[in-house]
């Protein structure tokens, strides 16, 4: 056990790679708000079945739930810039950092419009006939009525795909960027001490994971706890200005 793994090195690269710990979070932050901005215009089309684009939607989210997410990576690593670069726009100099939140942002999108989906899906049809009832545009039902419902009943499953994005970063450090995984890699071969390396990462991703539980966990307690209606606070006031109001109204007879 001593030759294959000492804990020497585990307190002497500990730090080092804690250092790339921002690198793989940004990947994550970047990809959670490219993720729910396409996938809430995703799970729209799709609902609403808008014409070409639903089809189109349809085939996205089958191709990038279908393939792995580095095949993905690749494909915008290679084909971005040689698609860009028929119009004239080069971007092979861009850090590859960039098209590391693309294709996450890209891979996320599929699996977020998914959620909305079956989250606004799930919203009962009377909440629709409710705000058409008192002249709701679609812009403002969505806003109103059916996002706010929605976000309830979507936000376990958000979190549970939010950790899964995490520890699928652990694949980023194949286009060279040092993250967690790719500080993991260049120490191996700076010190020749892999399993070490290895080990730090795995207590990094499980802290991580189960800190993004307990937060979502947290969250989500907090949205279903029941609310102090203002009604319910006014009360003793409304019942004081009707029997005001009843007081007058004899006086009055």
């Amino acid at each position: 056990m001593n030759e294959f793994f000492k804990w020497e090195y585990v307190i002497t690269l500990f730090p080092k790679v804690l250092s790339a710990l921002p690198t793989t979070l940004f990947i994550v932050l970047f990809a959670t708000l490219i993720g729910s901005f396409l996938g809430m215009i995703i799970a729209y089309c799709r609902i609403e079945r808008i014409p070409i684009v639903n089809q189109i939607s349809a085939v996205y989210v089958s191709f990038i739930r279908g393939t792995p997410i580095l095949v993905q990576m690749f494909i915008v690593f290679y084909g971005v810039p040689s698609l860009l670069g028929v119009i004239g726009i080069d971007i092979s100099n861009w850090n590859r950092l960039y098209f590391i939140y693309i294709t996450y942002g890209i891979n996320t999108s599929a699996y977020f419009s998914e959620i909305f989906r079956s989250a606004i899906s799930s919203v009962p049809a009377s909440q629709y006939e409710a705000a058409a009832s008192i002249g709701l545009t679609k812009w403002q039902t969505y806003r109103r009525t059916l996002i706010p419902q929605a976000g309830k009943i979507a936000f376990p499953n958000l979190g549970v795909s939010i950790v899964n994005l995490l520890q699928n970063t652990s694949l980023a450090f194949s286009l060279g960027v040092l993250d967690i995984m790719g500080k993991v890699q260049t120490l191996g071969a700076l010190y020749y001490r892999v399993l070490e390396g290895y080990f730090i990462a795995a207590i990094i991703f499980i802290v991580l994971s189960i800190s993004l539980e307990k937060l979502f966990n947290m969250l989500e307690k907090r949205m279903h706890a029941p609310k102090r209606s203002r009604q319910v606070t006014m009360q003793p006031l409304a019942l004081e200005r009707a029997e005001s109001a009843m007081t007058v109204q004899k006086s009055i007879k």
